[in-house]
């Protein structure tokens, strides 16, 4: 598997391989725009196991409340607490420094049920269609 190889949800969530079992999660910049300026981030998962479905972040923003959701099943190792005082930080980088739990994969063969960029960018011209 090739480092830094990035997967996508419908729900608008990013997976980024970062090293061997481990990745990143965070929002897409389509969900960032569609949330509008976020002002805070709840982190309701603790670091420790989740599975896939799992309620791990709350972001709020000055639109609307969105849970994010585990995309993957794992084990939350870390998480980016930088967001507790500058959670505009998803706004301005949701996909490098806006990550929110690093996670290590309990089953690398979830990714493939992901999407990946091309597929993701066609899901969101369709979805902004409809």
């Amino acid at each position: 598997m090739a480092e830094q190889k990035t997967y996508f949800t419908e729900e608008h969530e990013w997976v980024q391989v970062v090293e061997g079992n481990t990745v990143r999660i965070g929002i897409t910049d389509h969900a960032q725009e569609q949330l509008g300026d976020i002002v805070f981030i709840d982190f309701i998962a603790e670091l420790g196991e989740v599975a896939k479905g799992d309620d791990i972040v709350t972001v709020e923003s000055v639109k609307s409340v969105s849970d994010v959701y585990a995309p993957v099943s794992g084990t939350i190792t870390k998480q980016n607490e930088v967001l507790n005082d500058a959670p505009e930080t998803i706004n301005e980088a949701a996909m490098s420094e806006g990550w929110m739990v690093e996670l290590e994969l309990s089953d690398l063969e979830e990714l493939e049920e992901l999407m990946d960029l091309s597929a993701y960018e066609t899901f969101v011209a369709e979805e902004d269609n409809e």
